[in-house]
């Protein structure tokens, strides 16, 4: 663990520093407080996705303004029918394909949600991370806003020190799953219109995409 006067930061390589960290992140989390998390493409920056709060916290501490809306991570595949509007057979088939992985997924969210992630237009943009120290809290608190570790501008933090270099004490608990590798953005599909379109190519290509759906999808 880190000094006592600097946020602590959790060794998850170690077996006690990951149960404790873990515990301390699940209560930050449910305080309203920013945690950061290993994910399998970079560090990120999580917090409550239900605390509207939390979620502009968030924003403050990236320097960022609402009209980047946060993007919320999901500890199982059955968490996303409670989330959106309905789950089209397009995202079943993709969820099956690739999640946990680099595969983002924009939907309409149910309206009952009382969540503010900015400017979403009536959207969310879903992802279950392939890594164990991210889906341990993920199942332990639910679903949680989270974006790229770092000040809006500056490269993303790939190690736990990164980022404790750039957000500091905004954040309240630092869980370090040592370094991510050559940060992959995830490939993000939007299956809000009447045909699947490819926001962003990332970790998945557009290929695998079309192989799995049996047609081709057009990258915006």
């Amino acid at each position: 663990m880190t000094q006592p006067d600097t946020p602590p930061t959790f060794d998850c390589a170690d077996p006690d520093a990951r149960v404790a960290g873990l515990e301390a992140a699940a209560r930050a989390v449910r305080a309203g407080q920013l945690v950061v998390l290993p994910t399998d493409t970079v560090y990120g920056l999580g917090c409550d996705a239900f605390s509207a709060t939390a979620v502009r916290a968030l924003l403050a501490a990236k320097h960022r303004g609402p009209d980047m809306p946060v993007p919320v991570l999901i500890g199982s595949w059955s968490t996303i029918d409670g989330l959106v509007l309905g789950v089209p057979a397009t995202a079943r088939a993709l969820i099956e394909a690739f999640w946990p992985g680099g595969l983002s997924l924009v939907l309409p969210h149910a309206p009952s949600l009382s969540w503010d992630l900015g400017s979403t237009r009536g959207t969310v943009m879903l992802r279950m991370p392939l890594h164990p120290v991210a889906l341990e809290l993920l199942r332990d608190v639910g679903p949680m806003a989270v974006s790229s570790a770092n000040i809006s501008g500056r490269m993303p933090a790939t190690s736990a020190a990164e980022a404790v270099d750039q957000l500091g004490s905004s954040v309240s608990v630092y869980l370090d799953g040592g370094p991510s590798g050559e940060p992959v953005a995830s490939t993000i599909v939007d299956l809000t219109g009447t045909a699947p379109r490819i926001l962003r190519e990332g970790e998945i290509t557009a290929a695998q995409v079309a192989e799995v759906l049996g047609r081709e999808v057009p990258v915006a």
